[in-house]
């Protein structure tokens, strides 16, 4: 069967190691990992990027930050719904702020429900900020995103192949699930005020978080993956009743993750640890091998596999077809994925790169005034060999480590990396300053 229609799922600040298919202890995703064993699950997946602003770019774009965004975080490549439009409709359904219509990510996209349906009137935007203050709102649920993405798809002429991207905030903090999800792994609830006051202590001063603060950190975390893995099995089924997960490729990932003090912080910051970039990343659909997938994978590379699933060119990008992967791993043993990530504040003259094999981590900055790279970290590589590929039939990556390729991707990007400024576009307006500090942002 061929693929008809693309259903792409992110979801924001969902760690890989928090899912329960992906060895957690704890029964936080029974339906992702239920749907898991419809089509390739792949294990070591990362993230372009450990925070949204370089993420979801290269989700949508195909392309590493540094050429998908430039130095105001304005889209600056095609999105997967450009190159999609005119033969699908497309659809796009979040409340994320730094990926909304301001910095450009509307392209390509028939409908883009942003959350910011009143910013373009000044007095209803004004009025809908108090409205969020006033019920503590900082994002639209999953109920929401699902509500108004299947008001769409039964608004479509019948037969119309579609892409739909539907990201979901719940994981992201201040960690708010509803109560019920939070008994599920504590004995009691705590109001939003609290979980606020206390995610936004562990961000502004680590050191203070007790291990049992800790603890409650986590626990608030799972309940919102709890929550949202219900709320996808609702959407799924409703999606089955429609008869519109035939012939629909479908991809389920992540931005990036959450710390909760392994490295000295909590939330997202611009670091390359695993905690932030490793990422669930599971496909299903037409012409997908079923099974495990351990060998490296990365956020990138979505869109090389949606464009070669409905034959539309994918020329230029760096990212392998993951159906591909998922039916002859072997011939991608010897691979290393990459991530990027811009430091800011006092840290935006450093550029932050890791690399990845399958037996190899390396992480490495480098310096825009020295213009020096320096690795700061190297993993223990259990294989022995530095980081060598040793199977045979991996051809360019037989004879280069983890850390040869890493150094010559510095050096191809760092040049084109931009300046670091933290100048948001004239067209960010209060509505959004708002929003990005209650996240924990500003």
């Amino acid at each position: 069967m061929s693929v008809k229609n693309v259903l792409l799922i992110t979801l924001d600040a969902l760690r890989a190691d928090h899912l329960s298919s992906y060895g957690y202890e704890r029964e936080t995703t029974p339906f992702i990992d239920d749907f898991a064993t419809r089509g390739a699950r792949f294990t070591s997946a990362f993230s372009a990027s450990s925070h949204t602003r370089e993420a979801i770019p290269s989700i949508l774009t195909g392309r590493y930050p540094d050429e998908a965004i430039d130095d105001r975080y304005r889209r600056s490549a095609d999105t997967i719904a450009e190159r999609l439009r005119g033969g699908f409709a497309t659809a796009g359904f979040h409340s994320n702020p730094f990926v909304s219509r301001a910095y450009g990510f509307d392209q390509g996209f028939e409908t883009f429900d942003d959350d910011l349906r009143l910013g373009g009137n000044r007095l209803l935007a004004l009025a809908q900020r108090a409205l969020d203050k006033l019920r503590n709102r900082h994002y639209a649920r999953a109920d929401e995103i699902n509500e108004r993405s299947l008001s769409w798809l039964g608004s479509l002429e019948d037969d119309r192949p579609f892409l739909l991207w539907n990201h979901y905030m719940d994981p992201h903090g201040p960690y708010e699930a509803p109560a019920e999800y939070q008994r599920r792994f504590r004995g009691e609830a705590i109001s939003r005020k609290q979980s606020t006051k206390l995610y936004h202590r562990a961000i502004k001063d680590p050191e203070s978080v007790t291990d049992a603060e800790r603890r409650h950190l986590i626990d608030l975390y799972d309940a919102e993956i709890a929550y949202t893995d219900d709320r996808l099995e609702a959407l799924f089924g409703a999606l089955e009743e429609r008869g519109l997960l035939e012939g629909t490729l479908v991809v389920i990932t992540a931005d990036h993750g959450d710390a909760f003090g392994e490295n000295g912080y909590y939330e997202h910051p611009r670091y390359l640890h695993d905690e932030l970039v490793h990422v669930p990343l599971i496909l299903a659909g037409p012409g997908v091998t079923p099974g495990t997938v351990e060998v490296p994978t990365s956020t990138l590379d979505i869109a090389t596999t949606v464009l070669s699933a409905v034959d539309r060119s994918d020329e230029g990008l760096p990212g392998e077809d993951l159906r591909a992967v998922a039916a002859t791993p072997e011939n991608y043993a010897g691979r290393t994925v990459i991530s990027q990530a811009r430091g800011e504040k006092e840290d935006s003259h450093l550029r932050r790169f890791s690399g990845r094999g399958r037996a190899r981590t390396v992480l490495a900055e480098y310096d825009v005034g020295t213009e020096q790279i320096e690795v700061e970290y190297r993993s223990d590589d259990t294989s022995g060999d530095d980081g060598r590929a040793e199977r045979e039939g991996e051809g360019e990556h037989a004879e280069t480590t983890v850390e040869d390729r890493l150094r010559a991707h510095v050096e191809r990007h760092a040049d084109a990396a931009p300046d670091g400024s933290e100048e948001e576009p004239e067209e960010v307006s209060d509505e959004i300053q708002d929003r990005l500090s209650a996240l924990g942002y500003k």
